[in-house]
């Protein structure tokens, strides 16, 4: 698997590649310090499985090397490395097509786990980042109130809905199929087309889903849906592949 690892700080950009390279045989990262020699390495090679992107160059906004990348390189999935982890940034980095947000303050093993699961086509968010921005204080609870009430709180004023599980949901096989499609970033005129219906019975099927997730934006039901795998480790995401 060869990598390509975005960061303008030397120190950051060398420990990233250690952890990196340590996830398994094979594993080659190229570094680059800056947007400019990104796509110059990108332009050169067609062969890199991974951009690791970082959001704050010294060249470039990294949600403008997202797209630009989204756009050039579409079958390249990049996951967006970041010392940010508010919720907006989570949102518009999804939003823009990232297959992942990982916060740099996680650790070296959920890193290696986002990484499988963005190869294995997940897509990964940092857990309890929805509906949530720092630094603003938690809202006030009653006095007994459970502890995790805040999470709920707070979720549920981001327009988030915590979700069990997607055998709860009771698609049926259709919107399942649907959902699979959604969360590959596809528009509804694509899925019509690979589901051999009409763009307005996918407009209902893509309304029923976003219903039952309980969400109202395809990319909340992306988040949604990253949230519920990383809550149930043990089911896959092959399911949407």
């Amino acid at each position: 698997m060869r990598v390509l690892l975005i960061d303008d700080h030397p120190l950051i950009l060398s420990a990233l590649r250690t952890v990196i390279e340590g996830l398994g045989d094979g594993v080659e990262v190229q570094g680059a310090g800056s947007a400019a020699e990104a796509r110059a390495l990108l332009a050169g090679r067609e062969d890199f499985d991974l951009v690791l992107l970082d959001l704050q160059l010294g060249d470039a906004s990294g949600f403008d090397v997202l797209d630009e990348f989204r756009a050039n390189y579409p079958a390249l999935p990049v996951v967006v490395i970041s010392a940010s982890d508010r919720a907006s940034d989570v949102i518009r980095a999804i939003d823009q097509g990232a297959m992942g947000f990982v916060p740099k303050r996680t650790s070296n093993e959920v890193l290696a786990q986002a990484l499988r699961l963005v190869m294995s086509g997940g897509i990964y968010v940092p857990p309890m980042s929805l509906g949530s921005e720092s630094p603003e204080p938690a809202p006030l609870v009653p006095p007994g109130t459970p502890a995790l009430a805040p999470v709920h709180v707070l979720a549920s004023e981001g327009g988030y809905q915590s979700i069990p599980g997607l055998d709860s949901l009771g698609l049926t096989p259709r919107q399942t199929d649907v959902l699979a499609l959604l969360l590959q970033g596809k528009p509804n005129k694509i899925i019509a087309r690979e589901l051999g219906v009409s763009v307005e019975t996918i407009k209902d099927h893509v309304a029923a889903v976003l219903k039952a997730l309980g969400v109202s934006s395809r990319t909340q039901a992306v988040l949604a849906v990253a949230q519920m795998g990383q809550r149930r480790p043990s089911e896959s995401f092959s399911t949407f592949r």
